[in-house]
């Protein structure tokens, strides 16, 4: 009897196998939605867009992407959590979604336990750009002019437990100013209400920056992290400027949801990274100031976990809030 069970379960274990291998075989053999979890016209919606496409002309099936924005990103991240783990449905997560905002408040997902990490895309600098019709022409002065007017300017935010929160309420910290806090959907509504004098300063990524500040619309005052960069080499670092301790550099991965079959996971990475060595691609991304790596699934999963417990103690020593 027990020879027939183990015989039994080594069949229907061979069957599954079989199955999965035949399912990846065919994958993919419809179109495939890749969630972004902002609001279309910002970073994360261009990078899915460019890869997106590339990725398409790939696989020979469509690459739609689809922007749900809202809750800082855990309506996108939820909903992909529960879709059919099939390869079909993928998103776009990124430092917010998948290290900053879990380490600030309790989530009905797990960045690491509900995710199959298909693979890195790249990092992109945050910068610090202020309404043109701010007076200061450099971090020092801004902060000179926030000690002199406590709480009389605003800075927009992606969300609460988005990188330019994050980056603001650092700043905030480092310099010993205040500033009012105006969180959005997203970082193109943000940025939008700061060129247009709604709020005063903010923290985007260089990828989202980069244009705005070339037109003339927004003034670059510092660099949010390690070097100055190449697309910008006359504006400094915030260190550089005297102010520490504010270096906060964005990733981007695509994510699926767990359980999806490894063939398909292996097969999607394989895609991904030939699209992210293909020049045109590099040059689109880096173009708008973003740094294109990659990394195997297993490398992700084990940087997610990483950035996690990095995070975790930033909120804990500044005293960060979702509020």
């Amino acid at each position: 009897m027990k020879t027939q069970n183990i015989r039994l379960l080594g069949t229907v274990a061979l069957a599954a196998s079989l199955a999965c291998a035949s399912a990846a075989a065919a994958f993919p053999e419809k179109q495939i939605t890749l969630i972004v979890p902002t609001a279309a016209g910002g970073a994360n919606d261009a990078m899915a867009r460019v890869v997106g496409q590339a990725m398409s002309a790939i696989l020979k099936q469509p690459v739609i992407v689809d922007n749900k924005a809202g809750a800082n990103g855990a309506i996108a991240s939820e909903y992909v959590m529960r879709a059919a783990p099939d390869g079909y449905t993928l998103m776009l997560g990124y430092i917010a979604t998948h290290a900053m905002n879990p380490a600030l408040q309790k989530l009905r997902y797990d960045p690491v336990k509900d995710f199959e990490p298909v693979g890195m895309l790249g990092s992109s600098a945050t910068v610090m750009v202020v309404n043109p019709s701010v007076k200061a022409a450099s971090a020092k002065e801004l902060v000179a002019m926030l000690k002199a007017a406590p709480d009389k300017t605003s800075y927009a935010s992606a969300g609460n437990g988005t990188a330019p929160h994050f980056a603001a309420e650092m700043f905030k910290l480092s310099t010993g100013t205040s500033m009012l806090h105006v969180p959005y959907k997203g970082s193109a509504p943000a940025i939008t209400d700061t060129i247009a004098g709604q709020t005063q300063v903010m923290f985007p990524s260089l990828f989202t920056a980069v244009p705005y500040v070339k037109a003339g619309k927004l003034k670059a005052l510092g660099v949010a992290g390690a070097k100055r960069s190449a697309l910008m080499p006359d504006v400094p670092t915030l260190q550089e400027q005297g102010i520490p301790d504010v270096d906060v550099s964005q990733w981007y991965g695509i994510f699926a949801p767990a359980k999806t079959p490894a063939p398909v996971i292996a097969q999607l990475n394989k895609v991904l990274n030939e699209v992210l060595a293909d020049k045109s691609v590099i040059k689109r991304l880096e173009d708008h100031g973003a740094e294109v790596s990659t990394m195997t699934p297993e490398q992700m999963r084990a940087y997610v976990a990483q950035e996690q417990v990095k995070w975790k103690k930033v909120v804990q020593a500044a005293k960060i809030s979702a509020d």
